[in-house]
């Protein structure tokens, strides 16, 4: 299979370094998977999430199907069925589960899904033994362990949202988070404008979707120094924001009516007391924090509350290139830094210009997630990876509180359609100058 269309080059870490790697990312994905007992990593609370054990096993499914399977003479799949059960969206492979069901499938059980992934791992360090080196084998390992960090997020954001289905409302992890000082003033930096290039440049792995690199035009505009805290969005709820209809598009209003929002998703109480669901359980508000789990619809109502609006992807974009220090995971609060929910914006000595491009929240722009110009998606099965998403969603930027640190660039493109909540999704403020 060529993926040349789908990254230029393989990853950083470069042949030597791919067997590390390798084993790094498979152990993390597990470290998620440890605290949960085989009953939590069973059962699926909506269509739109997984259980843990599918995780486990989709993300072994992509290493045998798309490598194995391919690169590996003699190779003999775990079980045949696999093939067809642990299928996310690859119409190009074959039939699929439904994705509403993956929650009944209490057989195969988790420990023969852990023994799935042992197999696989035995047999793919054999192959990345032989193969490493390989332009084409490289480059489509690298998407298979970045594959897989986009689902460790899944992992924690849809066992976020089974386990406040539970009316206990248990929590994932012990809650260990130092507190931290205020967040930074509200503030804006202004952009010039001008003709900018955004998109990856082919320097290292990018998705599909990140390219090709393209010239935009870019009016004056200002961006806001931090993201939208929880205080802030405090003040727009009190103020009527989810029952004054011409803040709202209409879809926004029409979920607003049907689905009964009243406030962000896993907050509880009343318009002076609300406590928020965190992967730590029930906690009071953290109101210096960035507010999260709100849809495109409910930041966008924001904005037009705030008289102002969202950025444009490539507004955010172009700010994130001009980051001082240039490194996306420095001051960010992702993953590793083990909080698991977002922080207060910190202040950073010597820098006024925005803070929390990359960590806490994923930031809602105004963009429709389309191809940009000259996008071509690869051949075969792996060009179904993002390319025929292109339709009805909206472009998220920077990452999460639980995104890999190394897993994120100025380039990349995440999306959602409008309506969707239980991601860790916030709002970053924007105006023209």
């Amino acid at each position: 299979m060529d993926s040349a269309c789908l990254l230029t080059r393989p990853g950083t870490s470069g042949p030597a370094g791919l067997p590390g790697r390798y084993d790094a990312v498979r152990a993390a994905t597990a470290a998620l998977a440890a605290p949960l007992s085989p009953e939590d990593c069973q059962a699926q609370s909506m269509p739109d999430c997984s259980p843990v054990k599918w995780h486990l096993a989709h993300t072994t499914w992509f290493f045998e199907t798309f490598l194995l399977s391919r690169h590996a003479p003699g190779y003999r799949a775990f079980h045949p069925s696999y093939r067809m059960l642990f299928n996310s969206y690859y119409n190009a492979i074959g039939a699929r589960h439904p994705r509403p069901q993956r929650g009944l499938l209490t057989r195969p059980d988790l420990a023969e899904i852990l023994r799935y992934r042992e197999h696989v791992d035995e047999a793919m360090h054999a192959l990345i033994a032989r193969q490493a080196g390989d332009a084409a084998f490289d480059a489509l390992l690298e998407l298979g362990l970045n594959h897989e960090q986009q689902h460790q997020e899944l992992i924690l954001t849809d066992i976020k949202h089974l386990l406040y289905a539970n009316p206990l409302r248990p929590a994932y992890a012990a809650n260990g988070a130092p507190a931290l000082p205020p967040a930074t003033p509200a503030g804006w930096t202004e952009y010039a404008g001008g003709v900018t290039r955004i998109g990856h440049d082919g320097n290292g792995f990018a998705f599909d979707n990140e390219g090709p690199a393209h010239d935009t035009l870019l009016g004056r505009f200002h961006l806001a120094n931090r993201l939208v805290t929880q205080h802030e969005y405090l003040a727009f709820i009190r103020d009527g924001g989810y029952s004054r209809p011409e803040l709202w598009l209409s879809q926004g209003w029409d979920r607003v009516c049907a689905e009964g929002w009243r406030a962000p998703l896993y907050w509880e109480g009343e318009r002076d007391d609300w406590q928020v669901f965190t992967l730590h359980g029930m906690q009071e508000l953290e109101l210096q924090a960035p507010v999260t789990h709100v849809s495109y619809f409910e930041a966008d109502a924001y904005a037009r509350w705030a008289r102002v609006r969202l950025p444009r992807e490539s507004e955010w974009e172009s700010a994130a290139r001009r980051q001082p220090d240039g490194s996306p995971g420095a001051h960010a609060n992702m993953l590793e830094s083990g909080h698991l929910d977002t922080r207060p914006a910190p202040a950073r000595p010597g820098w006024s210009g925005p803070a929390q491009l990359y960590g806490d929240a994923w930031e809602w722009t105004s963009s429709a997630y389309e191809a940009y110009p000259g996008f071509r998606p690869d051949s075969g099965a792996v060009g179904e990876y993002n390319g025929k998403f292109m339709c009805n969603q909206y472009v998220l930027r920077g990452g999460s509180c639980v995104t890999p640190r190394s897993h994120i660039r100025a380039s990349y493109r995440n999306f959602f359609p409008p309506e969707a909540r239980w991601q860790f999704s916030g709002i970053r403020l924007a105006r023209d100058a």
